[in-house]
């Protein structure tokens, strides 16, 4: 199983790196790549500064593996690249990257919206919006 959890936020040159090194992959004709932002919200008059990423590792590993295989079944992708973040990710950091390679744009753009869905709907991973008041909630997914 690949590992998927990268200690902060998914930092831009790693994002920059995976699009260089598919330049070389001559059968892949489109890339789809979503990227997860921490947002500024404004939560009842308080402001969203960042959000703490935790998981029950084993079993969100388990599950992207999972997802990971259902997405090569499910559409004719040559490639796929998924990393969260742990740990606290501040507004403007990016906290999600899923990277999907197939050799025309329909499949990849078709499987990188499922796979993000089935992250969302699936993986165990629990978020911990920080506030700028020094107080948090516990953050739940939304579609």
């Amino acid at each position: 199983m690949k590992k998927v959890f990268l200690n902060g936020a998914i930092p831009s040159d790693m994002i920059a790196d995976m699009i260089k090194k598919h330049s070389t992959k001559t059968d892949i004709g489109a890339h789809a790549i979503f990227l997860g932002q921490v947002r500024s919200d404004d939560v009842n008059g308080k402001k969203v500064i960042g959000i703490e990423y935790d998981a029950y590792k084993e079993m969100a590993e388990k599950e992207f593996h999972e997802i990971r295989e259902e997405s090569f079944q499910k559409f004719p992708i040559t490639c796929l690249h998924i990393y969260h973040s742990m740990g606290l990710v501040k507004t403007g950091e990016i906290s999600l990257c899923v990277f999907v390679s197939s050799k025309h744009r329909k499949a990849s753009f078709e499987a990188c919206e499922w796979i993000v869905e089935q992250i969302k709907k699936r993986v165990p991973i629990f978020a911990k919006e920080l506030f700028d008041t020094n107080d948090y909630q516990w953050k739940e997914n939304t579609p």
